[in-house]
């Protein structure tokens, strides 16, 4: 019998599925990799900067106006795991960059620990971690990371001298719309500086009262969401454009519910009691309305689908 032949294999080409699946691990290794070395340096920053985070940190528990600094870490790390997971990024490290302004941000770290200056520490934490995104992944990576670096610029406290040259102005309006409010309202209020006069209750509006430190807190939430709604871009920019009208309407409503409850209760603990209650109220009447801004919004912008 003739010997048989065997038919020569012929190896089908890989599909594009096939070929493609180690690349796209090899890509998912090189993203992972990058995210450990950026955790990694974050952390080494973090204790670096021990010290200044310590100071903050008794802000933080202590005053109820600085609260929300506790939470802005966490709402960063959501931002950059959100921005991580949204799509693959190819990292393009720049070391030379990246340490270079590592090298000029200790300058700055340095100027700030001459001056007692916290706040500017503070900000040469946040341009670390912009030098350490360059360092790691380079442009590419800081336009992915920028939006969570920058958002912890809201659990830095204010320093004094802002609060007093901006608060001291917000404090003279919130005095002179607070009266004229309760003027409306019927009350025989009259404004004597500082002071709210109403029959035999002396009102004071005092630096606590300018609700600049509430401006600070509205406006860590009103960017958070603007960060995380899917609106245009002229709708983003009004919620910016509204958080000083809305913080400044919050506190006169404060200022004002604070003097119809003096004028109808006499009870040292009872007035005591309504003044910290409207005080925590403001919040989530400036959150109510943000919350009618982006209806109104809603209802006066079309989509572009719709057009």
């Amino acid at each position: 019998m003739p010997a048989l032949s065997s038919a020569p294999s012929i190896s089908s080409p890989p599909t594009s599925r096939e070929s493609s699946a180690p690349s796209s691990r090899g890509s998912s290794a090189r993203s992972r990799a990058g995210a450990w070395q950026l955790a990694a340096l974050a952390a080494i920053l973090g204790w670096a900067y021990l010290p200044m985070l310590r100071v903050f940190s008794d802000k933080w528990l202590n005053d109820p106006q600085y609260s929300h600094g506790l939470l802005v870490p966490f709402f960063s790390a959501y931002l950059l795991w959100r921005a991580w997971k949204s799509e693959s990024l190819a990292l393009r490290p720049m070391p030379l960059v990246g340490c270079g302004l590592l090298v000029a941000i200790l300058g700055l770290r340095a100027a700030a620990g001459t001056l007692l200056f916290h706040q500017l520490d503070a900000c040469s934490l946040l341009l670390a971690l912009a030098a350490v995104s360059i360092a790691t992944g380079g442009w590419a990576l800081l336009k992915r990371t920028g939006p969570a670096i920058a958002f912890l610029v809201f659990m830095i406290p204010l320093p004094y001298e802002l609060e007093r040259n901006v608060g001291t102005p917000l404090k003279t309006a919130a005095t002179i719309s607070s009266t004229f409010l309760l003027q409306t309202l019927g009350q025989p209020a009259i404004r004597d500086g500082n002071l709210i006069l109403i029959d035999e209750v002396r009102l004071g509006v005092v630096d606590a009262c300018s609700g600049l430190k509430m401006m600070v807190t509205f406006a860590a939430f009103s960017v958070g969401a603007v960060l995380l709604m899917k609106r245009s871009r002229f709708e983003k920019l009004m919620v910016l454009l509204g958080i000083v009208p809305i913080a400044v309407i919050v506190n006169v409503l404060r200022i004002t519910a604070t003097g119809l409850s003096f004028i109808n209760t006499t009870d040292k603990a009872t007035q005591d009691f309504l003044h910290d209650l409207h005080g925590w109220l403001m919040m989530p009447v400036g959150l109510v309305l943000l919350a009618v801004e982006l209806w109104v919004l809603k209802k006066l912008v079309l989509d572009n689908k719709q057009t």
